[in-house]
């Protein structure tokens, strides 16, 4: 496999603090759950810290599905399902100085 190594900066990086009430997850499954992040935008790249731990349930992914909105994946690895309720998440956000679709899809030896 080969790549090339994208260059650009970070333009930015910032935390945001949330109140999200995600609904129940089916058993073993997977399920993705939208909230509002007014400023976010596509081509951001985020993370998120939980703030408590539900046994069986896993954050898999994390992106943004459309300018102002955060999608979260979450995975149920039970027989059960489970409705973790409200939380505060913290949201790192980093923005790159260049669009997404201006960097290189490949990096140099791999």
């Amino acid at each position: 496999m080969s790549a090339t190594i994208p260059r650009g900066n970070v333009q930015g990086m910032f935390l945001v603090r949330l109140a999200f009430d995600v609904t129940s997850v089916a058993a073993n499954t997977t399920a993705e759950r939208t909230m509002t992040v007014p400023g976010v935008r596509l081509g951001d790249v985020c993370f998120v810290a939980k703030p408590s731990l539900n046994a069986g349930l896993g954050i898999c992914n994390v992106r943004v599905s459309a300018n102002d909105t955060l999608a979260i994946t979450y995975n149920n690895n039970t027989a059960g399902a489970i409705d973790p309720g409200s939380e505060t998440y913290d949201v790192l956000i980093v923005r790159p100085d260049v669009p997404q679709s201006a960097l290189p899809a490949r990096v140099p030896g791999f």
